[in-house]
């Protein structure tokens, strides 16, 4: 058991000196508010930023994850930070919008109160990412920026949602793929003739 313990602590100091690293460097981020708060992401992440549009609900996914949506033919993911984050949700506004991000592969919409602006923040300028304690996992946190006599918590976006929740987005968009349709379907006898 404690060989265990002591593996993973290595893996995690091993990731979080990448992180520090990354946070270190510095950077240009597009900050922007949730719950009255300023957050960043790194540039490099983002892919696009929309305005809201219809969500379809995927069933049986968590409450964070509002559902799927249609953007120029391809399915995205989409889900609610201020749910993912324990924050009460909120009623949609003008200013609220969806930032599609790069995760691991997957692009995945976030829904964010408003977009701010995008920053250059110093490595100089950049805090490690306070701690809690053993019992508060602050791990999806870069560090946090100093900009303008104001602090930004800088997202680690890639470390934001677990693998599960990833694999899970991913079937979730895949399920919902729209499936071209033929006239006929020839072969294996479970397949359907229309």
């Amino acid at each position: 058991m404690a060989t265990e313990i002591t593996k993973l602590s290595s893996v995690n100091r091993g990731a979080l000196v990448s992180t520090e690293r990354t946070a270190r460097a510095g950077g240009k981020f597009l900050t922007f508010f949730l719950a009255g708060e300023e957050y960043g992401i790194a540039i490099l992440k983002v892919h696009e930023i929309i305005g809201m549009m219809p969500i379809t609900s995927v069933p049986r996914t968590p409450v964070h994850v509002r559902g799927v949506i249609n953007l120029r033919g391809k399915v995205i993911p989409i889900i609610d930070l201020r749910l993912k984050f324990g924050m009460p949700g909120q009623t949609q506004t003008s200013e609220t919008c969806i930032i599609v991000v790069t995760v691991h592969g997957i692009e995945i919409g976030i829904v964010v109160d408003r977009v701010s602006e995008v920053l250059n923040i110093s490595g100089a300028d950049i805090e490690d990412a306070p701690s809690f304690g053993a019992e508060v996992i602050t791990d999806y946190i870069l560090g946090i920026g100093k900009s303008q006599g104001k602090v930004k918590i800088l997202l680690d976006i890639d470390r934001v949602l677990s693998d599960q929740e990833l694999n899970t987005l991913a079937s979730s968009a895949a399920e919902s793929e729209p499936i071209p349709l033929t006239d006929t379907h020839k072969g294996d006898q479970n397949e359907v003739v229309l």
